[in-house]
């Protein structure tokens, strides 16, 4: 058993689990947190609470301390610091003439290591350019390649719904979507209506597809052909909301049946 407190990294929205080592956190307590890169700064998402050792990972890093005024004000000098850094990297980018574009820059709270995101579409050999930045900065240098979803969830802005991204805002993974989700729910397959603003296929046709597969149980397939009691029909739409489907009857145009006069065998 252990008193472990759930931390969350603002730079990258990574949620990590730390030994609370007896302080008495609240929710958006800023924390230095030590980690397997020296010391960084968190801030704490869930308070102390008691976990079985066997749902924690072997071995996980301790709260050093809450976070001081000066630590507060190095963050904001590691902030700045790490801007003109990123001004830097851009620079010797196109020195270097690399293909890569910056996302964002950030120094571990100790200054122990100074961490550049990039985008690009290919592997890029930016050895020459980790080599020259560590001449200038004396710290470790991590540049991390980083895909388009990862990069939306850095930035943020507002998805087609109107709201904030979904990832830049309470998404902590990015599980699998495929567009066998947005056929499933009737939607069409249109780029600009199923894909977000990261290029991708929306985060969020997961969340209610569970659902559409179990409301459309019971329902004959679309395009399927079936039997009613006006004659045989080729199955046009379903709508799983009012319960009903249409059925196309060629000459006698399309006609309206409820879910429970179909009595084949289900989807």
């Amino acid at each position: 058993m252990h008193s472990v407190v759930k931390v969350m990294f603002p730079v990258t929205k990574v949620f990590s689990y730390f030994d609370s080592n007896d302080f008495d956190l609240v929710v958006d307590d800023i924390v230095i947190v030590e980690t397997e890169f020296g010391m960084d700064f968190g801030i704490v998402k869930k308070s102390p609470y008691v976990e079985e050792s066997d749902n924690l990972p072997e071995s996980f890093g301790k709260i050093i301390r809450k976070a001081s005024e000066d630590d507060k004000k190095q963050l904001l000098e590691n902030q700045e610091k790490a801007e003109k850094a990123l001004e830097i990297a851009k620079k010797y980018s196109k020195e270097l003439e690399l293909n890569m574009s910056f996302v964002d820059c950030c120094y571990t709270f100790d200054r122990n290591q100074l961490i550049f995101s990039f985008v690009a579409d290919n592997r890029v050999d930016f050895r020459e350019l980790a080599k020259k930045l560590a001449q200038k900065y004396k710290t470790r240098i991590e540049l991390r390649q980083i895909g388009v979803r990862d990069k939306a969830k850095k930035v943020g802005g507002l998805g087609p719904c109107g709201l904030f991204l979904c990832c830049h805002t309470f998404l902590t993974d990015f599980n699998s979507v495929s567009i066998n989700m947005a056929k499933n729910q009737f939607l069409a397959l249109n780029p600009s209506k199923i894909n977000g603003i990261c290029g991708r296929l929306l985060c969020c046709l997961g969340y209610e597809n569970d659902l559409y597969t179990e409301l459309k149980k019971g329902y004959p397939k679309i395009g399927s052909m079936i039997e009613t009691v006006n004659g045989v029909g080729k199955v046009s739409s379903i709508d799983v909301f009012k319960g009903t489907f249409q059925v196309d009857l060629k000459d006698r145009g399309l006609i309206e049946l409820k879910k429970e006069d179909y009595h084949g065998s289900s989807e």
